[in-house]
């Protein structure tokens, strides 16, 4: 008898920690860790001088990779991390017709608004990567601060846990691994 995959769906606002929490879920469990931006980031390789924006061609032909990916994957009886700073809306329309092929366990990722701001201006300034990314205007911390806290976390019916990224993982790594691990 044969059990279902585990999907992680990692989620939060941006620049919460998402995307190093997913690779160190994914390392810890032994499994793929499938990233919406690392997605984007190899469109925008195969596309040169492309600069992100709101809307851009890039974006709308990420999301239906990115779920196509995990379907994919889960479908093959492969458990994997998914991680992505969707909101609600985008999270349950794409995880929909995943449900009936996998074990969903949710992983909502949070920091204070100006944390997240600070650490948004400086993967801005050391990764050239993100120019493949609609980031938004770094200079408003009162517009950062209305995006982050009205940001409409993942909500459906299945087990998940916040983590606080801002120093290290609040609950520990171990931890979040068990509730990734636990079959009930």
């Amino acid at each position: 008898m044969t059990t279902l995959p585990t999907l992680v769906v990692v989620s939060g606002p941006p620049a919460t920690g998402k995307t190093t929490l997913a690779h160190a879920i994914a390392q810890a469990v032994g499994c793929p860790a499938i990233c919406r931006d690392e997605i984007k980031e190899g469109m925008a390789h195969a596309t040169p001088g492309f600069v992100g924006a709101p809307g851009d061609q890039l974006t709308v032909r990420t999301l239906p990779t990115f779920f196509g990916v995990l379907e994919l994957l889960l479908r093959a009886g492969v458990t994997t991390v998914a991680e992505a700073a969707f909101q609600d809306r985008l999270w349950r329309t794409g995880l929909a017709p995943l449900r009936s092929i996998a074990r969903i366990r949710i992983v909502h990722c949070a920091v204070d608004a100006g944390v997240a701001l600070q650490r948004m201006r400086r993967r801005c300034q050391e990764n050239p990567l993100r120019r493949a990314h609609a980031d938004p205007v770094l200079g408003d911390a009162a517009a950062h601060a209305l995006s982050h806290n009205t940001f409409h976390r993942v909500r459906m019916d299945a087990p998940w846990i916040q983590v606080d990224t801002t120093d290290g993982y609040d609950p520990e790594l171990d931890e979040v691994v068990a509730f990734v691990n636990d079959r009930d």
